[in-house]
């Protein structure tokens, strides 16, 4: 342990290297329940590209294991430190170090928080449209880490569609670039995207090229009350069939609209059974919106509200943002799950979760990207109760064993972790699962990133 504290010293500034348990509990862990965290050797927070290089060979000469970390708002413990191992947090490579208005990218590293790059492109008339929740926290570098989404992805599609290039520190130091900046290019295996969702399991990301698009007009909301979740969900299928394109498309749950209106006093409608949240940013949205009105109208909304004001819409979307810690505040603590299934199987997967609830006498609130399918599970349980804590882990299982006899997946932006890994395997099949492990020993030989998380 000394011989590793003493090595890493020797290529970083005396503030880089951080040793006190105290301080080092506080990285050793993300935001995901029931995920076991180990105890560090040390946690590093380097600047440059060359010092995480320095960490990384100093890992491989004395075979440590490397946890790469962002914020640490991630919801699977793929953040989580195993015993012995370095924490590399890359909080302190916060640069945005170009924006390309002609080129229409910027170059970042992986530090930045998403909520930032979003301001700084906006002065230029730009956007970066993928926006997960924690967006005001969490980095690019752990959203490409996890392949994260958004409530735009609908419309825009998510992070791995706006990653054009990378630099990638490997096991062994080396660093690698991938990608490219132009706005085609084949050339060669395309590694930029097997970097993207691996959670630090194959290198270190120290710089991001990421594509940008010009701002849209402000989009304009409406919310659509319904008497079922099935309701709803027929509404979403209905409006995706004609056609239509919103920029978002969110529904939450009757237990999610008390959760939100108890922690932010919006006064949003709890007699509903669920809400459903439609926008458009096109220059003329009201002709859409009312389109859509129509149409969930026609599959049983009790109402539908359009918004007067882009203000208006923006405090729709604030509701929204704000269900997955309303819903923490219920019992304490939560499990999020992130199942995404067919658009078509959107109405089974939330009876499915509600009968879950009902059998475990739990609070599970859903909350979900409707538009693509992508649902969020919320299980709300007392940490302290032992017999509830025991039900929550039940229903999480469950509720995974249901998307994937949906023909869903275990994960559409959180990553596996700890938490998933078997899970992962059930989906991937053993052949699938040996692959995957294969390309994992290619990049790291070792054994060193991130080990004991995803494979």
């Amino acid at each position: 342990m000394s011989e590793l504290i003493a090595r890493l010293r020797e290529g970083l500034p005396g503030d880089a290297v951080v040793t006190d348990p105290d301080i080092l509990g506080g990285y050793a862990h993300d935001m995901a329940s029931f995920c076991p965290a180990g105890t560090p050797a040390a946690a590093v927070l380097p600047r440059t590209t060359e010092e995480v290089q320095h960490v990384m060979r100093t890992a491989t000469a004395l075979r440590t294991p490397v946890v790469p970390q962002g914020a640490r708002t991630g919801l699977s413990g793929g953040a989580n430190a195993t015993d012995g191992c370095v924490l590399l947090s890359l909080t302190r490579m916060n640069r945005v170090l170009e924006i390309s208005p002609v080129d229409r990218i910027a170059v970042v590293e992986p530090g930045v928080v998403n909520a930032d790059l979003s301001r700084q492109v906006a002065a230029h008339g730009l956007s970066y449209p993928p926006d997960p929740s924690s967006w005001e926290e969490c980095t690019l570098g752990g959203n490409i880490g996890t392949a994260s989404g958004g409530l735009c992805c609908v419309k825009y599609g998510v992070t791995a569609e706006y990653v054009l290039g990378l630099d990638v520190v490997l096991a062994d130091g080396r660093l690698l670039r991938t990608g490219r900046r132009t706005a085609k290019g084949v050339a060669g295996l395309d590694l930029t995207r097997l970097f993207v969702g691996s959670e630090g399991c194959l290198g270190v990301v120290v710089g991001a090229t990421l594509a940008l698009r010009a701002e849209p007009p402000r989009q304009l909301a409406l919310a659509a009350e319904f008497p079922s979740a099935k309701a709803a969900c027929e509404a979403v299928c209905r409006i995706m069939e004609a056609g239509h394109t919103p920029s978002l498309l969110e529904l939450m749950d009757r237990t999610t609209l008390r959760a939100v209106n108890a922690l932010t006093k919006m006064g949003l409608p709890e007699s509903t059974e669920a809400l459903l949240l439609a926008a458009f940013d096109t220059p003329e949205p009201s002709g859409p919106l009312a389109a859509v009105g129509a149409l969930c109208e026609e599959a049983g909304a009790s109402a539908v509200v359009p918004a007067d004001t882009p203000a208006e819409s923006e405090l729709l979307l604030q509701g929204r943002r704000a269900a997955l810690v309303a819903l923490e505040a219920v019992r304490g603590t939560t499990m999020i799950d992130d199942v995404c299934v067919p658009r078509s199987a959107l109405a089974a997967l939330l009876e499915g979760t509600a009968a879950i609830a009902e059998r475990h006498r739990l609070t599970i609130g859903v909350c979900a990207h409707a538009g693509d399918g992508n649902t969020h599970p919320t299980v709300c349980f007392d940490a302290r109760d032992e017999d509830e804590a025991h039900r929550a882990r039940a229903s999480f299982d469950e509720i995974m064993e249901l998307g994937l006899r949906l023909g869903g997946t275990i994960t559409g932006e959180h990553g596996v972790g700890v938490l998933k890994r078997e899970w992962l395997a059930r989906e991937l099949g053993p052949v699938g699962l040996e692959i995957q492990r294969s390309v994992k020993a290619a990049f790291d030989p070792l054994g060193i990133l991130n080990p004991g998380k995803v494979f």
